[in-house]
């Protein structure tokens, strides 16, 4: 499933960018590429293998953030004739620029993710390439993997196709304008009809099972010449542009379980004892959890506006621990099958710019759509997938992590000693005077220690900032 990264806005201070270069250093987060990768990526932007179909005339259009330059994805919706929707959703064709085995496909493979800080970012593929000749930027013409969803009224898939095709994308659009849009009654039919596909798709979804986190991201904004942290909740727009994700992710699934070849995103179902544990958060937040409400139907209800309900869901993304990734070949049934936030077979083929293993994703669904047998270089790769995938996740995480404890620190440095009204979100079982804070303003998620004893689970309290050095030491409060 798609996700946002916390990004900067406005000028960042001298000291935090050095702390983030010595992070990327002490993580071993790869450089610049060498010259024989990008001078195959130069060759490659410039003589790509082009598909024989022709889908230009598609007015596609791409949400992203408004910064990026990396679109994976392009879609077009309209009303079928006979009723239901036919949603085109073309995905960026790496595989037309990359080679197997040559220096741009080892080093791809090394990197395996793109990975994301508040200053840069440190991409999977040359930017000529991200950002440039394979990305579907507005009037260019690029090779991309172009699905094809008929869906009955109700936003079942009844018919799917993914073949090469070249596209050309009309519009960059971004999830603010197009919640506008949307809500004013601007938008013309096919941006239109994303909010209706996008409900129906969440329906289908409660109806499953499933359940999406629409979890807060954390942002840095310039305010009164200074920096402060704040959460920006997702827009219904979100989700329906998720929706859409999903949606080809779970057909990649089918369409490699029917061929009997492929690699899953796979997630079990949470343990017993995870699910209690934040059955007792959401009573220390005072959100009302009745023994007889799931916990996706519970998810649904909650307001990510609310403080409370906001670091609810941000408890809950525990919940999504121990997802991975299964190899399965010779059609055998893969073990694990399920990713059980989606609540069916899932597969991730809709970032191949920025995630490795959509491109053989994508290949593997293009060959069995087409009835043939996957490329070799496809195949022989899919072993290896899992473990590097994991390796680049972890990378990721960690980067992810580091980042908003430095951000966190350098934003509160010249606070030391002051108090914040905060709530108490976590206790730790097994040391009770030792637990997690949310602050409200500024936007900060820390630690606290109470030297006095047991701290008061999902009471507010205020708390004094006790240590907050960038480069050197994460955020800490005590109990003031």
């Amino acid at each position: 499933m798609p996700r946002r990264h916390m990004h900067m806005t406005g000028a960042d201070g001298a000291a935090l960018r050095a702390a983030l270069r010595d992070l990327r250093k002490e993580l071993g987060v790869p450089g610049e590429f060498p010259a024989p990768v990008l001078a195959e990526a130069d060759r490659a932007a410039r003589t790509p293998r082009l598909p024989d179909l022709d889908a230009t005339d598609l007015a596609l259009f791409t949400i992203d953030p408004p910064a990026s330059r990396d679109l994976d994805q392009a879609m077009h919706l309209a009303r079928r004739a006979n009723g239901g929707y036919r949603v085109h959703y073309a995905i960026a064709d790496v595989a037309a620029f990359v080679t197997p085995g040559g220096a741009l496909d080892a080093e791809a493979g090394r990197r395996v993710t793109t990975l994301y800080f508040p200053d840069d970012k440190v991409p999977l593929h040359p930017p000529v390439l991200s950002e440039g000749a394979a990305s579907l930027l507005p009037g260019q013409t690029c090779p991309a993997l172009l699905w094809r969803f008929d869906l009955d009224s109700g936003g079942r898939v009844e018919t799917t196709d993914v073949r090469r095709a070249l596209v050309r994308s009309r519009a960059r659009l971004d999830y603010d304008g197009v919640q506008r849009a949307v809500d004013s009654g601007t938008a013309e039919e096919p941006l239109a009809l994303l909010r209706d596909v996008g409900r129906l798709r969440e329906t289908l979804e409660q109806e499953r099972g499933g359940v999406s986190l629409n979890v807060p991201e954390q942002e840095i904004v310039a305010r009164d010449g200074s920096y402060t942290l704040a959460y920006r909740a997702p827009l219904p727009a979100d989700g329906w542009n998720a929706q859409i994700s999903l949606m080809a992710g779970m057909a990649a699934a089918e369409l490699m379980l029917s061929a009997g070849t492929g690699i899953l995103r796979t997630l079990p179902s949470a343990p017993d004892g995870a699910v209690g544990r934040l059955r007792l958060t959401a009573a220390a937040l005072r959100i009302d959890w009745p023994h007889h409400v799931p916990y996706a139907e519970l998810v649904r209800t909650l307001d990510p506006h609310l403080p409370a309900h906001a670091a609810f869901l941000q408890e809950c993304t525990a919940l999504l621990r121990g997802a991975g990734y299964t190899v399965f070949t010779g059609g055998r049934t893969p073990d694990p099958l399920l990713h059980a936030a989606v609540a069916a077979p899932y597969a991730h083929c809709t970032a191949p710019l920025r995630r490795l293993v959509d491109r053989y994703a994508g290949e593997l669904c293009v060959a069995a759509v087409a009835g043939a047998a996957p490329p070799q270089w496809a195949t022989a790769a899919l072993d290896a997938l899992p473990q590097r995938m994991a390796e680049g996740s972890r990378l990721a995480n960690t980067a992810e992590r580091e980042c908003v404890d430095l951000v966190e620190a350098a934003l509160l440095k010249d606070h030391v000693g002051e108090s914040f009204e905060a709530t108490v979100i976590d206790v730790k079982e097994h040391e009770p005077q030792v637990g997690t804070v949310h602050l409200e303003e500024p936007a900060v998620v820390g630690r606290v220690e109470s030297p006095s004893g047991r701290l008061p689970l999902g009471e507010r309290i205020r708390v004094r900032l006790t240590q907050a050095d960038p480069g050197r030491a994460k955020v800490l409060f005590a109990p003031a």
